[in-house]
Order: structure tokens, then sequence, then C-alpha cells
């Protein structure tokens, strides 16, 4: 007999997330350089390209019973169904128990870098049982039978088995399926389990982010994908600003495949600026790829995928003179922050100020330094440069399985779908404003982002206990 207990969707719903309003003060003034112009920044998001993909509800789904100190819960375990942006379908399981799952979610094929299985030392194991289990077998009577179970396994089985193990290695979650057929395949594969390396993006640009003088191949990108090949999609005025994507030869390309080199062909004399190349393809996602959404809502991990589309982008920045920053980021789970790359290809130091203090990252030089940051906290910080160079990050540091205290949202199983995606809280906004990149830089932008983060922690706590009073 099971205890007390209430029943969710899909995955129990999380707790409060951290919301504040007017935190945003003494950063938005402090280390502004010297000089640097008023263009608006120019925002990115800290993705790596690959698949973008927007949520549905739970398509093939079971029971599971989730035990902790609160006591037993039911949840509904299976498969998720999301639509490609661009084409194409995804099937997902999660990986983020204790999280909630909001309708219409915008996700992001992501490295595991930058999602809680960054330090799962089981992660590998997951990826097994994605490829061992449904729907990668779809013979439900060949994975019956390596599974033990006699009485066979429906498609509801399968999925609510194979979540269920999924479960035990990505959350550490003591849960077991209702049914005993799905409940025997659970076990099964997650004793099989072994460990497995992370699979490659379906389409990424090493590195995101180039500069250098006009007249010169500012690159090179090399573009990494398990397409066939790839179309190049050159910036929207290079018609008029004669920027051209171009290969190694110099000669203007059009299409890329795994490996291949392309650079921007900046003409001399061209004015300081910017462009930005586009890269899509159309493939199947590799099994066991992750999926996070800046919303917050719950990790995925992939389990199967039709062919879809995919893309990536990289920018470029140009100055005839002074210092030419190329600044790129991508969340860092393992540490608990963003990794900010800073490269400066000018031919002098990039000098900047920040909090009172001056800081130069050298010419021909790059550096790379983890911002620390809270966990689910919302950031937005703009590095300015000279002749007007700003650019913006945004996003939501999500790494945890673990969500904050503050209660659970009720479901029940006739209505697995997930939350809407209204129901969550404004996000602390965060602005750093400075410069460029470099260690100090960076060091500066931390320790006023931690400043900021525990001011917004004390803030919701004193709500959540006011509420609770």
């Amino acid at each position: 007999m099971l205890s007390s207990f209430s029943v969710l969707s899909a995955c129990r719903r999380g707790a409060a997330r951290l919301a504040a309003a007017t935190l945003v003060s003494g950063l938005v003034a402090a280390g502004a350089l010297a000089g640097a112009g008023s263009a608006a920044a120019e925002e990115t998001a800290q993705s790596q390209g690959g698949a973008t993909a927007t949520i549905g509800a739970l398509k093939t789904y079971g029971a599971a019973v989730i035990h902790d100190a609160g006591g037993d819960q039911e949840v509904s375990a299976g498969l998720f169904e999301m639509s490609v942006d661009g084409g194409g379908t995804l099937q997902t399981y999660c990986v983020d128990i204790h999280n909630p799952t909001q309708r219409d979610a915008k996700y992001q094929e992501t490295a595991w870098s930058g999602t809680s299985l960054a330090a799962n030392k089981d992660a590998g194991k997951i990826r097994w049982i994605l490829q061992n289990s449904y729907p990668q077998v779809n013979d439900l009577a060949t994975l019956a039978a390596r599974a033990g179970v006699q009485s066979g396994l429906t498609e509801q089985d399968a999925a609510a088995g194979t979540q269920v193990a999924i479960w035990r290695y990505s959350d550490g979650a003591d849960v077991d399926a209702v049914d005993p057929q799905a409940e025997k395949l659970a076990d099964y594969l997650h004793k099989s389990a072994a460990d497995l390396t992370e699979p490659k993006a379906s389409l990424t640009l090493d590195p995101p982010a180039v500069s250098g003088h006009p007249g010169e191949l500012l690159g090179p990108v090399t573009v990494h994908t398990n397409a066939a090949g790839a179309t190049l999609t050159p910036p929207a005025d290079a018609a008029i600003s004669g920027v051209r994507i171009v290969g190694k030869d110099g000669k203007p390309i059009t299409s890329a495949v795994d490996g291949s080199q392309v650079f921007f062909d900046v003409p001399e004399g061209t004015a300081v600026g910017s462009a930005e190349l586009t890269v899509q393809a159309s493939t199947t996602v590799p099994v066991g790829r992750a999926f996070a959404s800046e919303s917050r809502s719950q990790t995925q991990i992939l389990a199967g995928s039709s062919e879809s589309t995919v893309s990536a982008t990289a920018s470029a920045s140009w100055a005839s003179q002074g210092a030419i920053p190329a600044l790129s980021a991508a969340k860092n789970c393992a540490k608990g922050g963003v990794d900010l790359t800073a490269t400066n290809q000018g031919d002098e130091a990039f000098t900047f100020s920040l909090l009172g203090a001056e800081y130069s990252i050298p010419a021909g030089e790059s550096h790379t330094v983890t911002v620390p940051l809270q966990e689910d906290q919302a950031y937005d910080f703009t590095i300015t440069g000279p002749s007007g160079f700003e650019k913006r990050f945004t996003g939501v540091l999500d790494c945890k399985t673990q969500g904050s205290a503050g209660g659970d949202a009720v479901q029940t199983l006739s209505e697995p779908s997930p939350a809407t995606v209204g129901g969550v809280a404004n996000d602390t906004n965060l602005a750093a404003t400075g410069s460029s990149s470099a260690t100090p830089l960076i060091a500066g932008i931390a320790i006023g982002l931690v400043v900021i983060g525990g001011t917004a922690l004390v803030v919701v706590r004193k709500k959540e206990t006011s509420a609770q009073g």
C-alpha cells in the first residue's frame, strides 16, 4: 500500500524561483569605458548551436512513485514530444525530476556542461539507457525478453520504465514504476547500464566569435556537424557592406561539411562594424543530447529524433586600429557559472575600467574565465568596448536537479500536460556594465553578480517567510 501522496504531472512541480525587480543599481553605472559609443548592445544567448524546439505534452507515459522524506508522490513518467523550429520532431525524457515542465517552453540543444549532467558521474549510463530502451528499441517483444518481462511490455510500460531508470541516475531518486512490468524494465536498465561518452552536437561553430582588421580574412570558424552538409547564410547586409563568407582560399562559399573552415572577408577600408553568419543543416540529433530552457523548464534528454533542422551562428567584429575584441559565453555547470571568453585581435591592449579599477587584455591574447552565479539566477550583463562595441549576455543558471523549497503544484495523472510558461516569476536583472573580458574583468563582474545574487536571495526568502506566516 502506498502512503499518503499527491499526484503530479511528469516531474514533481518545482519550487519558488528567485524573483526581484529593482536590484540593478551600482553595476549599471560602474565601469563604463571612456569614449565607448552608445550603440545598442547585441544580445547573445548562451546557445552553442544545434536544434531549437518547443516542448509539448507527455505523449507516451505510465505512473511512477517517488519516495522521499516528504512521503510518497505519484507522478506521470514517460516520453515528451518537441516540435523543432524549422521542421522536425524530438522525443525526450526528463533528467530534472524536482523542477517543473512548462508547456510551450523553448528549448535549445545544449552540451552536458551546461546542465546538471555536468557534475553527474552517471551521465554516461543515462545515455546507455536511452540507446538500449524505448523508443530506440521499438521491438517491445525483444525489449521485454532482455528485461525478463514474460508478460510483455506495452509502449506505456516501456516509456515509464525507461524514465524511472533515468531518474535513478539523473536525480539519484528513490523512485519505482507503478506497473510491475515497467518496474522490472526499470530494474533491468538500472542494473545493466554502462558508462558511455557524451554524444557530439548536431551542429556547432568554433569559435562562435572572431575579430580582426578590414582587408583580412577573419577566422577561421570551424563547422562541426553530423549532417551530410550545411548551408551558409551570409550577413543580412552583405550586399551593402561587401562582407563575404569565404573558404581558406578566399573564394566565396555557400555550403560546408563537418570540419570545414570558413572566414569573414571584410573589404579593406570598411568602417568599424560587425556581422553574423548563420549555418543551417538537416539531420537527426544524436541520442543523449541535452535540451535546456531559459524559462527554467525542466531539463530534457533526447531519446529519439526525426530529420530535423539545426542551426548555429558566428559573429565577427572589425576595426582598422586599436583593440578589437571578440566575445562569447557558455554555461559551465561544473563550476557553477558562465564561461566568458574574450579574444583581442587588435594591435593594442584592450584597456577598460570596472568598479573603479583599470584592466587590460594584451593584443593577440585570449582569456576564458568563469563568472560564478547562484543556482536559478537570471543574469543580464553588457560588456562594452571602443568605437561603440557592446555585447549583451542574458540567461538563467539552471544547473541542479533539486529545486528551491516552496511547495508543489498538484496535477492529476489524467492531466499529464506541463504547466504554462506564464506561471514563472519575473527574473532578477543582473546588469554588469564594464567593457571587455579578461581575468580581472570577469573577477569584477563576478563580485558584482554574487553581491546582487545574494541580495536577491535575501529578498525572496523574506517574501517566502511572510507568505508562510
